[in-house]
């Protein structure tokens, strides 16, 4: 199997993927670059959105329960519950609350032009 490291698309780049083939074992995700340079939202919302793009890609769906995400995350549960309500506030996420004790629904909402870079 080719390494992604030895694509064309990646053989004049300043990062080296070491070890590395097409999909890692676990696999990965792909984080919009406008939601990583926002200073907009804090660290821990970053991942937290992250965290759902990836539940997202892996069912096709997105409900985990918040103590899922906490753990992880690695984070407290106040911590996720804090995060979850920062990405609601600035619109990157909708949630439906499904009630009975099941878990909510995330609609993650890809919005690149929410943060346009100042000049």
């Amino acid at each position: 199997m080719q390494r992604l490291g030895d694509t064309t698309a990646f053989k004049d780049r300043n990062l080296r993927l070491k070890g590395a083939d097409i999909a890692t074992q676990r696999g990965w995700t792909g984080v919009p670059n406008f939601i990583l340079e926002s200073d907009k939202i804090s660290i821990g919302a970053k991942l937290t959105y992250a965290m759902l793009l990836k539940y997202a890609r892996e069912e096709d769906e997105c409900f985990p329960g918040q103590d899922r995400l906490a753990k992880d995350m690695g984070s407290g549960l106040r911590s996720v519950v804090r995060y979850i309500s920062e990405l609601e506030t600035v619109g990157l996420i909708t949630i439906t609350r499904r009630g009975q004790g099941r878990p909510n629904l995330y609609t993650i909402h890809l919005k690149a032009s929410f943060w346009r870079k100042h000049k």
